[in-house]
């Protein structure tokens, strides 16, 4: 019998209100699983601002700081600091907070605080919108995807920038572990979280999370839907430690238009658009093994 990789506690509740389907609520189970009950988590306006449910109801079973859009990174810095205060060194803080909490409105002080090399773990729980407030475009949304703010139809509207990429970043701030994880594969997920647990010093992590409900997909496809975007390169996963990449799950790459088709917020692409989006994804894919290949070198370079 193999052997569970997947910590079997629960420190999530049954009862969330989460939308049917959210990937996010995935992604927060796996994460108590792997972190354990000695855990903190700050959390900014955003779908898991709700989701634990009405005061004093709650479904997590560790402490949780709900604190304003953009002070994630403040907010888990001075968490860190009281404790260090305290003598506690034995408590994994977190930031937990979604894209637009982070690749935009929280993104100062989520810079601050990783430049300053506190000693926290910023989770970047990523369904491509603000998805809390009604399907808005974050900086994080792909391009050509709808939402209420990228509308479609004869204005052609749709997102024309492509997604910001936290991960490189992060890389730029030289911090000591960074990673993409996917709710389809707990268990890379989870032998990441704990391995990034053991660094000291700040650490982020970028969790593809689909929503059907912004995606105008079914919600029975979550998990397909997440199992798609690492066979087909759009969401790769892999994780940079000290400046050297290694790509954790490595497929031969599937073409990106299947994953596209179950997704309403993408029906409305002419074929150039979408031949656009292969091979921007080829490219970014092309780039991210001579990445791998070239730091691992340089890493072995540097060590004899």
């Amino acid at each position: 019998m193999a052997k569970l990789t997947i910590p079997e506690e629960e420190l999530m509740y049954p009862g969330h209100v989460g939308c049917l389907g959210c990937g996010a609520t995935l992604a927060m189970r796996y994460m108590l699983k792997a972190l354990g009950q000695r855990t903190i988590i700050s959390v900014p306006a955003c779908c898991w601002a709700v989701m634990p449910g009405v005061f004093p109801l709650t479904c997590l079973k560790i402490p949780m700081l709900y604190t304003a859009f953009e002070t994630t990174g403040a907010s888990i810095s001075g968490i860190r600091a009281a404790l260090d205060a305290k003598g506690i060194d034995d408590i994994t803080v977190v930031g937990w907070a979604g894209d637009g909490g982070t690749a935009d409105i929280g993104i100062q002080a989520l810079s601050g605080a990783v430049e300053r090399g506190t000693d926290v773990m910023y989770v970047m729980y990523d369904n491509e919108a603000y998805m809390n407030t009604g399907v808005q475009r974050s900086s994080a949304t792909p391009t050509g995807a709808w939402t209420t703010t990228t509308p479609v139809g004869s204005t052609k509207d749709w997102k024309k920038m492509p997604k910001k990429d936290m991960v490189e970043i992060m890389v730029a701030h030289k911090i000591p572990y960074t990673a993409t994880m996917s709710i389809a594969y707990p268990e890379d997920m989870i032998k990441k979280l704990q391995k990034a647990q053991k660094i000291k010093g700040p650490k982020f992590i970028h969790i593809y999370a689909p929503c059907p409900t912004g995606w105008r997909m079914a919600p029975d496809k979550t998990v397909e839907i997440a199992k798609m975007a690492t066979a087909c390169g759009v969401f790769p996963l892999y994780e940079v430690e000290n400046g050297v990449y290694t790509i954790t799950r490595k497929p031969e790459l599937k073409p990106v238009m299947p994953y596209l088709a179950l997704q309403g917020r993408f029906r409305h692409l002419p074929q150039e658009e979408l031949d656009g989006i292969q091979n921007e994804i080829d490219k970014k894919w092309n780039r991210l093994l001579k990445l791998e290949e070239f730091t691992k070198e340089l890493d072995e370079m540097e060590g004899d």
